[in-house]
């Protein structure tokens, strides 16, 4: 248990440094601060101890821009020049916009913070016994530090219970009072706010207090452009401040000047006096009907303030103790409740003696670094602590953001959106094994308030109809293909739907058929034509009917439909007027109306991201391995689905699909036996880059599972991206992605060596919390490599599929021994202990059902000869793939298994 005065908790971080977020010309200070968050609302803290910053955040922030809301029409027309181009290796094909201008690429909205809160103590000593920290079981972070003046601790969390940020400040151990002035810093002075592609001064804004110092807000009027939905705009963040035993007041601080704030009163500020302790309550949110910009000046009532204000005080009179003062404690135990259930749901310990387990957060940093070649069994124990707590704190909401849900900044890197062709696809990759509840429900929101765009896409990029193309960016509000050019042609990645699917498919798999409450972030009435497999979607009778279930069947209502649309798109893509003949040529022949026995269909165009072939200076190609394997897949689920609901009709939709498959372009293979990049004859090979595309094979897919050749084919491939990938290779998405593959592909060495370049050099800040590279060469906050490493280890410790399980199929060599509990399993099983000890060279596991009946074929990775079950010896069965023993598991039942 990590223990000091004023901390106590069995997990957590601290650390007792801290980086403090100046007022003005912040820089990245802000991303060594902690942070809480329920998936909506959080925060991140600097626990500076007389100038504390809260940088407040709200999932949905979206920043306009004059950028298109629409998919111009040049893209459907450019279709068929892009086919044939791509065919006659024509790389100096250009995209052209609707002027025949080589097209420039436009972007999304830029995800943005919310008010900036300032804690100015009075009171200023000289600063012993500091600390702050993080408690993973309550989403609690602190500060405690001594000076003239006595021991003070203040806390915060983010309550998932009442979706309200919760601080309380208390006087001194030695009876000292509170004596502080709560501000609101400038927009302008926040970090990076002043670069101009974010047009961050095109908004107007207003800091209030009202007269009794009841609340200190911002109030926020986006820029108004012509398309956009957020014209009339804007965001509000609240702070209701609760004084015992002291006195507040409404004061004014010197006017900054700044041209955006059009406040009649330009820096308001609250005074606290001699106070026994100071309650915050914080609430930011958004809204769409603000009024006019033009008017905004002129405004004297908010509707969103008012609405923050009702909320706040309702939750500050729900705990109010038998004095009438507000009950910290008795707010912070319904949410911690929840919060630690998600928590404690996996508990992962490594052996060792090679840290100690309880050391703050910059010796477990230091104590990796000074060792390149291994992992420190303690640090790495943290960062997957570290991990799985965010990963709950930015979940339930939304799908987590390329920053979580946390920025500091205006216009942060990459806009801090949604990219949905490897970050999010690493951010969510222990989320169902993970054994959580919540992130799946927010990740099925997310993707279902796109959708209505993903189906655009499809009809715009090709024609198609009753079909999903995912786009490979989204801002969250909206995911329609506006960002393209001819060195990014996102309108020809195809894998989108597949893989962004296959999450949900996951969460089938693990935990069964559930029912999904419709939310208002899903904008349900935007679906009706697509939660139905029929073309046309749902009658009005049946999408009434579904509105009143208030809730949406994981099996019929979501999985089925959408993966039938995602079905859809193979079918509509493939044309029989390009294909390869028997010896793998790429043919075309216009006016063809089907296949010749041993043709297969090309998938053209393509985007392999974001790779060419040598020799091919054009990244539009043809034959992306990753579509052919996410398109076998995709239809692998959509059989899988039809099988499980079988709705009127299936077995004629499972023969179609069958059929595609085995019309599929076939892999293709090196002259060394790596799987190659592109299917394709005509290419060759380029290793010398970051992503790993067409490893799809191996993960998120499973076909290296049960196919030695292509493991084998699989691992060459990434062994030549280790060899020749000199370029470009800090990113930590391509590590965290080549920790999964690695795992996958039973390498346990090559997760450990994909994780430490990020742990070994500039990846974790001093909070715990992720860098996008390894030397912070783009200085973006990112959480994939957290959240990634969560995933990785939990694949290297775990492999599951439907009816499958594999204990330890990639452990590295150097975790002798250890634990990890509480795993779910994609075959509806709970994985309930799971222990190793490779000296001894014996793994034991123990399992759990959810279902009666349900048939399992159970191995380990490690060397074994015989099991035991429930403590009796179990029949060895042996195949192609290795020997395993079978078990018929009932609901409920535990069952361990040992290997000796």
């Amino acid at each position: 248990m990590a223990t000091t005065a004023g901390r106590m908790f069995e997990k957590g971080n601290y650390v007792y440094t801290y980086t403090e977020v100046p007022a003005s010309n912040p820089g990245y200070a802000w991303r060594d601060g902690m942070v809480s968050g329920n998936g909506e609302n959080g925060y991140i803290t600097s626990g500076s101890p007389y100038s504390d910053s809260f940088i407040f955040q709200h999932m949905w922030f979206n920043y306009p821009s004059r950028e298109p809301r629409f998919i111009p029409g040049e893209l459907t027309e450019q279709l068929e020049d892009a086919r044939w181009n791509v065919f006659n290796q024509n790389d100096q094909w250009k995209i052209k916009d609707e002027n025949g201008s080589t097209r420039i690429r436009t972007f999304y909205y830029s995800y943005h913070p919310g008010h900036q809160l300032r804690l100015n103590m009075s009171n200023r000593g000289s600063v012993s016994g500091y600390e702050r920290w993080t408690n993973y079981e309550t989403a609690e972070t602190g500060v405690r530090y001594a000076d003239e003046y006595g021991r003070w601790i203040r806390t915060s969390f983010t309550s998932r219970a009442d979706n309200v940020s919760i601080t309380k400040l208390e006087q001194s151990a030695a009876g000292s009072k509170l004596n502080m002035t709560i501000s609101i810093d400038d927009i302008s002075n926040m970090s990076r706010a002043r670069n101009g592609t974010s047009e961050v001064t095109a908004l107007q804004y207003k800091k209030l207090v009202d007269p009794q110092a009841e609340y200190i807000a911002q109030i926020v009027h986006y820029p108004s452009y012509e398309g956009s939905e957020l014209s009339n705009g804007g965001y509000a963040g609240l702070t209701q401040v609760l004084v015992v035993n002291g006195t507040k007041k409404r004061v004014q601080l010197d006017d900054t000047n700044e041209t955006m704030n059009v406040g009649s009163d330009p820096n308001p500020a609250i005074q606290i006096i001699d106070a026994d302790a100071v309650y915050l309550i914080t609430q930011s949110n958004r809204t769409n009907e603000m009024g006019r910009i033009e008017d905004f000046a002129g405004m004297a009532h908010y509707s969103l303030v008012e609405q923050l204000f009702q909320h706040t005080n309702a939750v500050a009179q729900k705990y109010k103790d038998p004095d009438g003062r507000f009950d910290y404690y008795a707010a912070l135990a319904p949410h911690a409740e929840q919060h630690a259930a998600e928590f404690n749901a996996v508990r992962f310990s490594l052996a060792g003696e090679d840290a100690d387990k309880n050391a703050d957060n910059l010796a477990l940093i230091h104590a990796q670094q000074a060792t390149v070649s291994k992992i420190n069994h303690a640090f790495v124990e943290q960062v997957y602590n570290q991990g799985r707590y965010a990963m709950i704190c930015c979940s339930g909401s939304s799908a987590p953001r390329l920053y979580g849900m946390w920025t500091g900044e205006w216009n942060p890197g990459w806009r801090g959106i949604y990219t949905l062709d490897a970050n999010v696809n690493l951010q969510v990759a222990a989320m169902n094994t993970g054994h959580m509840t919540q992130a799946q429900l927010g990740y099925i929101a997310f993707f279902l308030r796109n959708s209505p765009d993903f189906e655009y896409n499809a009809r715009m990029a090709y024609g198609m109809h009753d079909a999903l193309q995912v786009s490979v960016n989204s801002d969250g509000d909206r995911g329609m293909h506006v960002e393209y050019d001819n060195d990014y042609p996102f309108e020809y990645w195809n894998a989108g739907a597949s893989w962004c699917l296959l999450p949900i498919y996951e969460y089938w798999q693990c935990y069964g058929n559930r029912k999904i409450p419709i939310v208002e972030s899903m904008r349900i009435h935007e679906l009706q034509s697509l939660l139905s497999v029929n073309d046309g979607g749902l009658t009005d009778e049946e999408f009434s009917h579904l509105l009143r279930k208030g809730y949406l069947d994981l099996e019929k209502d979501i999985l089925l439909p959408l993966l039938t649309k995602q079905a859809n798109f193979w079918e509509q893509i493939c044309t029989p007027e390009y294909y390869t003949d028997t010896n793998g040529n790429a043919c075309h022949q216009s006016g063809k109306v089907s296949l010749n026995p041993g043709e297969k269909y090309m998938i053209i165009p393509a985007y392999s991201p974001e790779n060419n072939p040598i020799g091919y200076n054009s990244t539009i190609t043809a034959n992306a391995t990753m579509d052919i394997s996410a398109a076998r897949d995709g239809l692998l689920m959509v059989i899988s689905m039809e099988k499980a609901v079988k709705r009127e009709g299936y077995e004629a939709a499972i023969v179609k699909w069958e059929a595609l498959l085995e019309l599929l372009p076939d892999y293709k293979y090196d002259v060394d036996g790596a799987l190659r990049e592109w299917a394709m004859n005509e290419y060759t090979e380029n290793n010398n880059h970051r992503h790993l595309s067409h490893l799809y094979v191996a993960w998120p897919a499973y076909e290296t599972q049960n196919n030695k050749a292509l493991a084998t084919a699989a691992k060459i491939a990434l062994e030549n991206r280790d060899k020749y990938n000199t370029k470009d290779a800090t990113a930590g998405h391509g590590w965290m992605h080549k920790a999964l593959v690695s795992a996958r592909l039973k390498e346990g060495e090559g997760v450990i060596s994909s994780l430490l370049p990020m742990m070994t050099d500039g990846g974790y800040y001093t909070s715990l919390m992720t860098d996008h590279d390894t030397n912070r060469r783009n200085h973006c906050y990112c959480t994939d490599t957290s959240f990634g490493v969560v995933g990785a280890i939990n694949e290297a410790l775990l492999f599951s599929n439907t009816g499958e399980i594999e204990v330890l199929p990639a452990v590295p060599s150097d975790w002798q021994s250890g634990s990890i509990d509480g795993l779910m399993a994609r075959t509806q099983v709970e994985v309930k202990q799971l222990s190793w000890d490779l000296l001894s060279g014996i793994a034991q596991v123990t399992l759990s059902s959810s279902i009666d009946e349900n048939t399992i074929k159970l191995s380990a990775g490690i060397p074994w000869t015989k099991a035991i079950v429930n403590g009796g010896e179990s029949e060895v069965l042996i195949d192609e793939m290795g020997k395993h023993i079978r078990l018929t598991l009932s609901a409920d039942v535990n069952v361990t298994v040992v290997f000796i």
